[in-house]
């Protein structure tokens, strides 16, 4: 059974989807792993590095790819790729299925098996699977990181001999892996720290960490089954931004974190909220790439608006590749051991199979997921 991780095609990504540790386990599990050349090079892992683990080296992306019985990537494959993969083979990525449903059908007619990874379910088994929280808790830390590198003040409260310097007041919105990973962060930096989240059970989580929870009675909310917030209406919306604007505008640092699963992100922080904010103040809309918390946000870009600056860069978690490569290879290894039969020394995609009839959105030449099967039927 031959896996190969090719390098990625998108400029921008940092990451990788194999270390050369990952590779040892895998050929422990009686695996052969290929790899392209230099697909490692730029976080200082050599094609040696792999090759003594145990890993090939392949010179030749296409024919490496017309071998492949599973070919393991962080990102959706190119149009070129995609007509090289051999039929019946399983293609394992991010593929927002959501979204991309030409894709999703292009897989399916060329006969790939294919598993889109930000569907792995949050269930207590799957967790070790997971990168969607691997690389959001990773993107948490680096949104503090990143805005207090930006902020022209301190974090801590510091005692010096002209005076004590009080402690930067950091509000978090959205209580999920990245905020919560985001608060734990700011506390540890000696932040004064609050956060808000629509789902109730939320509070538990934030005090734990130290950090103070805003309350606000929007009535009827949630989570859904994967563990994100449900959709507010728009009464609940307007509600909230009210009861926000005043916290927003006594912070240093906001940091928005709030998505909603297959769908564009809700507005939270209008520009009147911005407006309101002090000079010198640095808003993260953590969510810039599924449409924004942040009314002033401009994906891919830092601006100005009044004095604040409003970061909507993506996926912050390419900022840290060498920890995020690490965990993002490691979600793959415990998914390949969840659907390798070690005895017969084959896969064994179980299309009933709690975790796969979530993730695996193509098989034997059809879409089989439910949610993505509906969205592409209703087209």
């Amino acid at each position: 059974m031959l896996l190969f991780y090719p390098k990625e095609s998108d400029p921008e990504e940092t990451r990788t989807a194999i270390v050369p540790e990952i590779v040892k386990q895998l050929v422990s599990l009686g695996l052969d792993i290929e790899i392209e050349s230099g697909l490692g090079s730029h976080l200082y892992y050599s094609d040696d590095d792999y090759a003594e683990q145990g890993a090939k080296i392949s010179t030749n992306k296409q024919e490496s790819y017309k071998n492949a019985d599973i070919v393991l990537r962080l990102n959706k494959p190119a149009p070129e790729d995609l007509q090289s993969l051999k039929k019946g083979s399983l293609h394992i990525s991010f593929l927002d299925p959501f979204h991309e449903h030409q894709l999703v059908e292009d897989l399916a007619s060329a006969q790939v098996n294919a598993i889109s990874m930000e569907m792995i379910p949050r269930i207590s088994h799957a967790q070790e699977m997971d990168a969607l929280s691997s690389q959001a808790s990773l993107a948490g830390y680096q949104a503090v990181i990143l805005a207090a590198e930006r902020l022209d003040k301190i974090l801590p409260m510091m005692m010096t001999p002209s005076g004590t310097i009080p402690p930067a007041r950091i509000f978090i919105i959205g209580a999920g892996v990245a905020g919560l990973q985001a608060i734990a962060t700011a506390k540890r930096l000696g932040a004064r720290v609050e956060a808000f989240d629509t789902r109730p059970t939320a509070d538990e989580q934030v005090k734990s960490l130290g950090a103070k929870f805003i309350y606000i009675d929007l009535g009827e909310t949630g989570q859904t089954e994967q563990g994100y917030a449900k959709e507010l209406t728009p009464k609940q919306l307007e509600k909230q931004r009210q009861a926000l604007a005043k916290v927003c505008a006594n912070s240093d640092i906001v940091i928005t974190t709030a998505q909603l699963f297959g769908k564009k992100a809700p507005l939270i922080v209008t520009q009147q909220m911005v407006d309101a904010m002090r000079p010198g103040s640095v808003v993260v809309d953590m969510a810039a790439e599924t449409g924004g918390n942040v009314e002033c946000t401009v994906f891919g870009e830092e601006v100005i608006h009044k004095g604040v600056r409003i970061i909507g860069l993506p996926n912050l978690a390419r900022q840290v590749p060498i920890n995020a490569s690490e965990a993002y290879a490691n979600n793959l290894f415990h998914l390949i051991q969840h659907i390798w039969n070690q005895e017969e020394k084959n896969l064994n995609l179980n299309v009933k199979d709690d975790i796969l009839e979530k993730c695996l959105i193509t098989f034997e030449g059809r879409v089989i997921n439910p949610a993505i099967l509906e969205l592409i039927s209703s087209k």
